[in-house]
């Protein structure tokens, strides 16, 4: 039976199920989080705060960013069950010039242990239904063109292959105008 997942805000009431999905990673890069070295999480407690506060602060269209950044609405997966952080998912409201070619407004990543379980297509359904609400349409989802399990994700979801840019899938899921380079 597949697990019930739930999108939750990022919190620093979770850190110790924070520290657990990180340390699950195994130093591997932790795509889609909000992280940003990706290869370098923050652990210590002030890191984290500061990880937090700007993850929620991002959300906030009034929030000023640095150069290259956009507003995301960030979320952790959660087990509705269980409690266990899975992972990370982000949807950002609007694309740049690097996110058009690479990143997408959709990113995210499920925790090693996690993974084909159908967690992240879950996630990518609930974070489409974020994406629909904040009138983003269509929706981008890159992944990796050597990522069969997160190119499967996105095919079941919808997503119509545009084109492979410098080793990433780009995939559309919507029917808007797309927007172009």
């Amino acid at each position: 039976m597949p697990r019930t997942i739930r999108l939750v805000p990022p919190s620093v009431t979770r850190y110790s199920e924070y520290l657990d999905c990180i340390a699950d990673f195994a130093g591997t890069a932790i795509g889609g989080s909000g992280i940003r070295d990706p290869q370098q999480p923050p652990v210590a407690d002030g890191d984290v705060i500061e990880f937090v506060t700007a993850r929620l602060a991002e959300e906030d269209s009034d929030t000023e960013l640095a150069d290259g950044w956009v507003h995301c609405t960030s979320r952790w997966i959660i087990d509705a069950e269980t409690e266990e952080m899975l992972g990370f998912i982000a949807t950002r409201h609007r694309l740049n010039a690097f996110l058009l070619a690479q990143g997408g407004h959709i990113g995210y990543s499920v925790r090693p242990s996690a993974r084909r379980q159908g967690i992240a297509s879950a996630a990518l359904e609930l974070a489409l239904a974020d994406a629909e609400r904040l009138g983003i349409d269509p929706v981008l989802v890159t992944c990796d063109d050597d990522n069969h399990g997160s190119r499967r994700t996105i095919e079941k979801a919808g997503g119509e292959l545009e084109d492979v840019r410098d080793g990433k899938r780009r995939y559309w899921i919507g029917e808007g105008p797309r927007p172009h380079a």
